[in-house]
């Protein structure tokens, strides 16, 4: 099946959940952004004040006990959820890290993670990287076979 056709993994799906609950809250939301070598964000939020809101989305309790990096990504944002689906055993989830129960369609926020401010020069850095990243997803969806040989190496 081509990859254009391939059907959503979960965490895509609960993602699209995540970002469908951030527009209700006036956010506006990127996926899979990479904010430094080594780490890829599932879903950033910006919200209307430029707060920013990292969730990483977990399927499974293998997918949570795996990753190895989440500790990585509080640096680099105000607040940081975890969203699992309703039969997640959240007990598992740090105390300190806020939780988004979501599915494909709709989210809840049922914890909010603690809020730790990004440095400015970090927060105008990642607002550029962020804008860079939303554009280049825009302009690769509009113009698919022109964008993918001329995309800027700092898109991603």
């Amino acid at each position: 099946m081509p990859d254009d056709q391939a059907q959503p993994r979960p965490g895509q799906l609960l993602a699209r959940g995540v970002c469908r609950h951030f527009a209700s809250l006036d956010f506006v939301t990127v996926v899979e952004l990479v904010p430094r070598t080594g780490l890829r964000v599932d879903v950033m939020g910006l919200g209307p004040k430029g707060e920013i809101w990292i969730v990483e989305c977990k399927s499974s309790r293998e997918d949570f006990t795996s990753d190895r990096k989440w500790q990585g990504y509080l640096e680099w944002c105000d607040r940081y959820f975890w969203a699992v689906d309703e039969n997640f055993p959240t007990d598992l989830l740090p105390d300190a890290t806020g939780l988004i129960i979501a599915d494909a369609y709709e989210a809840e926020i049922v914890r909010m993670g603690a809020e730790h401010k990004v440095a400015p020069a970090r927060r105008k850095a990642l607002i550029h990287k962020f804008a860079r990243h939303a554009a280049a997803r825009w302009h690769a969806a509009r113009d698919p076979g022109h964008y993918g040989a001329a995309r800027p190496k700092s898109a991603s």
